[in-house]
């Protein structure tokens, strides 16, 4: 980072009891920053937001906020703000007074308080509902209260526990949207929490990605993607065909001649790997191209299979097949309309390939 964190973990561990839940968490997040802790249940994402809000100490390690320690500071004497999965709005209260309450307790001018609410409700899209009470509201509605009751106080920084698990998949792509438009607006570092890669993707400037208290990789959704570190991070972001290889030779530049699958090829990875060395090669299923034998590769290198089955899934249709060696693959192909003459049926012999430099090269222990 060219500039100071706004929020950092250091060396940070949390034990409950003889359960490790986080171990040596080193992460620094940007001023304005997206970032979301992506990983199963149970890899210590929630943990890691607990011990940022000051609701979790951690067992080891300090938190710094702006600069400043706060790793012994309760949450109300944090700039941190959480809205949680249940939202935790008071029931007997209308979204006015929800929204107004924070600034009620700093006591705050009326005719400011008045000015703030007004001006965070229209932010939100609720400037109309400010009487209604929280069951009148639709689940994405509550979910938008809460968010503007957490960010009236100007917070540095908006921690945001899962808060789409109870929405429907139409309302969740909705409020990833809208959520992602409303923080580039107000500019206010967010940090979210989630076990959906898509929503990850589709809202964040880096994800981290967690696997049992530890940070396996952190960068943007398109170097999680496309470049995962660990056979675990391509898995749990995407489909992933994983191949298996030895290292025949090097060559300059990061290239290897290599045999896949039996089936000679050049590989490229910005890894070393030694001569004889057993690696995997990782291939997203719309990496790979499909040939009908008729047609075959336009030339070698390409392996040779048969379709096993093909789902049409409106933009793609997927094709899985079997190699010749009994390896079963998945691809991805777009439908095209100009092309629909073209298709895979079950049984047809067909060769595979991938376009040079696409594939990701690990070694044999998948790292």
């Amino acid at each position: 980072m060219t500039t100071p964190p706004i929020l950092e973990l250091r060396g940070v561990s949390k034990n409950f009891g003889n359960t490790l839940a986080l171990h040596n968490i080193n992460l620094e997040i940007a001023n304005g920053e997206f970032l979301t802790l992506l990983g199963p249940s149970g890899c210590g994402k929630t943990t890691i937001l607990r011990i940022l809000s000051g609701f979790e100490a951690p067992t080891r390690g300090a938190v710094f906020l702006n600069g400043q320690e706060i790793t012994s500071s309760p949450p109300e004497l944090r700039q941190v703000n959480t809205v949680f999965q249940s939202y935790a709005l008071f029931p007997h209260m209308s979204v006015w007074d929800n929204v107004a309450f924070g600034l009620r307790m700093q006591k705050r001018p009326k005719v400011e308080i008045n000015q703030r609410v007004a001006e965070i409700l229209r932010r939100v899209h609720l400037a109309e509902y400010g009487d209604r009470m929280p069951r009148q509201l639709s689940g994405g509605q509550q979910q938008r209260v809460a968010i503007a009751r957490a960010i009236i106080n100007n917070p540095l920084v908006l921690l945001l526990d899962e808060p789409f698990s109870a929405l429907d998949l139409k309302l969740r792509k909705q409020m990833q949207f809208e959520i992602k438009h409303l923080q580039r607006q107000i500019g206010i570092t967010f940090v979210f929490v989630t076990h959906d890669q898509e929503e990850a993707f589709a809202m964040s400037d880096r994800v981290v990605v967690m696997n049992e208290g530890t940070v396996i990789q952190v960068g943007s959704p398109q170097e999680i993607y496309e470049e995962p570190e660990s056979l675990f991070v391509a898995r749990f972001v995407g489909e992933i065909n994983v191949l298996e290889g030895d290292i025949r030779a090097a060559r300059p530049g990061g290239t290897y001649q290599a045999e896949v699958e039996g089936v000679p090829f050049i590989l490229h990875s910005r890894r070393e790997f030694a001569e004889g060395e057993t690696v995997k090669v990782l291939l997203r299923p719309e990496d790979l191209k499909v040939y009908l034998e008729q047609e075959k590769a336009q030339q070698p290198p390409f392996f040779l299979g048969t379709i096993n089955e093909t789902v049409y899934k409106g933009a793609t249709v997927d094709i899985l097949r079997t190699l010749d060696n009994g390896k079963k693959l998945q691809a991805a192909e777009f439908f095209n309309e100009d092309d629909a003459d073209i298709t895979y049926r079950p049984g047809d012999r067909v060769s595979v390939t991938w376009v040079e430099g696409w594939e990701v090269v690990l070694n044999a222990e998948g790292e």
